[in-house]
């Protein structure tokens, strides 16, 4: 499946849907059992983790994750025949430090059809704040209560959160200038990592 189709599709109508940054791959989706959810798309969609730059610069702090984790993978490509797909809860750059509730409230739907494009997930890995704030509005949304309690997400790390039968793992960001630097943050987010390699490579 081309992902970038349904996706544009989806957001026909909506105010500045020219400006939505989707990845232009083709993909099976029935083979994936893993999404990552970053942040937000960065300012030059060639950056992005399915970028046209060698790497993109998403791609360079989000591998050495894995590698800690105890996967080297060499390329994104390593990483969707491993059954992990990776995407951002927002489609648009971000012009603030922080995401302004109401542009999040906007990209919630795309990424909860974009979830719903992969039959067989066995896992959902939420990389960041935003990324756990998105996907409790979709779980709230259909369930009434969220997935991911409102606590320090270090306070989380023993706990096995699931919805609908679906493993959650909140983690931390993968992606920017100073991920690499803040080592407690490396170490949790890579044995976070670990785990759902462990999950996906049971099934």
């Amino acid at each position: 499946m081309k992902l970038k189709e349904p996706l544009s599709a989806f957001v026909q109508g909506y105010d500045a849907a020219e400006s939505f940054q989707f990845s232009d791959i083709d993909i099976d989706t029935s083979l994936i059992q893993a999404i990552m959810i970053n942040e937000v798309v960065p300012g030059n969609p060639a950056d992005d983790f399915y970028g046209r730059n060698s790497p993109p610069a998403y791609l360079t702090t989000t591998l050495p994750l894995f590698h800690k984790a105890g996967f080297q993978a060499s390329s994104v490509d390593d990483l969707i025949a491993a059954g992990i797909y990776m995407t951002n809860a927002v489609k648009i750059p971000k012009t603030e430090s922080a995401i302004p509730r109401d542009i999040l409230e906007k990209h919630v739907p795309v990424l909860e059809y974009e979830i719903g494009l992969f039959p067989n997930l066995k896992v959902i890995m939420l990389m960041g704040d935003v990324a756990k704030k998105a996907f409790n509005m979709i779980a709230k949304a259909r369930t009434g209560k969220t997935a991911v309690p409102s606590i320090s997400t270090y306070k989380l790390r023993n706990s096995e959160l699931y919805y609908e039968n679906i493993r959650i793992f909140p983690s931390y960001i993968m992606t920017g200038g100073n991920i690499l630097i803040e080592k407690s943050k490396v170490e949790m987010a890579a044995g976070d990592i670990q785990k759902m390699l462990e999950i996906i490579r049971q099934s």
